[in-house]
């Protein structure tokens, strides 16, 4: 495959990783737990999973800063900015609703009730994080963004602490966050881990404010290198943010613990940290050294994220839904049949994910190879 010259490559390419790895977490197979860095941690603590979500808003940020040049007149940035939210936000609404019907234990079909649908989530967050963070690198100028990113982060602390139950502050339940969504969504609006009694959102309203801040430091990156240009003192620049926030981030965690569920701010700080880093390796590697071997497929990502993302969800609780023999799905039964059989346990769960990511890769290179970019 060639690979276009493009501006800043290296953003598709980090977009792509993202998306890739985002496919392979999110769809690991049936009959044996994924290997412990595949999934999520627990509650407190960081696995290489709980990156991608961040990952995906740093790169909403970083091509944000790109952007913004394209719009000749403030009105015309907002009416994009709104517009955009509004179809991302609604999107992800529809992807937890879908397929709209569901089996009820007499085999029948029974309608998805509006009032039991998932209102927040990954797409929803995105928007939201989107349409916040573009306001305010509209309105505010040089440090003052930077201050209200640390205004978010220590007021989501302190948020959490001043509105959480007395002692149970970061638990799922005592949590303000928590209390926050079922006050304004409801118990029915929320997600349900594996369709049991505890609501829960990993996307809350409130763990939305420090999300944003991803987005920022993703556009500050990109703005920065923009200004400083695609060279060695551009890399050693954000390597140093990069090692800061690390430190800093490890340093409050004694404090404020990391926590992808909560999304706490020494989880953003480390995110972001660790972004930056990636994202600087890449312009080394790709913008300097012009290495192009292997890129490819990574740019096939790149290009079509949205559309890509959309179709693995879509695609993945179709596998769930066939029917091949009763009370068996597609997803158990080719689980079963072949990749448990020949790749027992977490191999087995890892191939499948895989192969799985492969197929959606293959209508991305089909768009792709037909200059089809879906944008919004």
């Amino acid at each position: 495959m060639t690979v276009k010259n493009d501006r800043f490559l290296s953003l598709d390419i980090f977009r792509g990783l993202t998306v890739c790895f985002m496919i392979i977490v999110n769809s690991s197979g049936w009959g044996a737990p994924p290997y412990g860095p595949l999934d999520h941690a627990e509650w407190f603590g960081f696995t290489p999973t709980d990156l991608v979500f961040p990952s995906f808003l740093f790169a909403v940020g970083n091509a944000l800063s790109f952007s913004k040049a394209k719009y000749s007149s403030n009105s015309a940035f907002l009416l994009k900015v709104f517009k955009r939210t509004l179809i991302i936000f609604l999107l992800g609404y529809l992807m937890y609703w879908f397929p709209f019907f569901h089996r009820t234990a007499d085999g029948t079909w029974a309608f998805n009730q509006i009032s039991n649908t998932r209102i927040m989530g990954v797409l929803q967050r995105i928007a939201l994080c989107y349409c916040i963070a573009a306001l305010l690198t509209h309105y505010l100028r040089g440090k003052w963004i930077v201050v209200m990113a640390i205004f978010l982060l220590l007021g989501y602390w302190a948020l959490l602490y001043l509105f959480g139950e007395p002692g149970q502050e970061l638990t799922m339940l005592g949590n303000a966050g928590t209390k926050l969504d079922i006050l304004l969504l409801g118990n029915d609006h929320l997600y349900h881990d594996k369709g049991g009694p505890i609501a829960f959102d990993p996307e809350g309203i409130l763990s939305t404010l420090p999300a944003v801040v991803n987005v920022i430091g993703g556009y500050l990156a990109g703005v920065f290198i923009q200004q400083k240009g695609k060279s060695f003192e551009t890399i050693a620049r954000l390597l140093m943010a990069a090692a800061i926030m690390i430190f800093v981030a490890l340093f409050w965690a004694q404090f404020f613990p990391l926590a992808k569920k909560l999304w706490t701010s020494t989880f953003v700080l480390l995110t972001v940290g660790l972004d930056l880093a990636i994202l600087s390796l890449l312009i080394y590697a790709i913008e300097i050294k012009q290495w192009k071997r292997g890129i490819g497929f990574f740019l096939v990502f790149g290009k079509n994220p949205l559309a890509i993302y959309l179709l693995s969800e879509l695609l993945f609780v179709s596998f769930i839904l066939i029917m091949v023999q009763r009370g068996i799905s597609f997803y158990q039964w080719v689980n079963q049949a072949f990749f448990q059989r020949l790749f027992p346990g977490s191999f087995g769960s890892l191939v499948f994910a895989v192969c799985f990511m492969l197929l959606c890769w293959l209508v991305g290179y089909w768009l792709h190879k037909r200059k089809v970019y879906i944008k919004i």
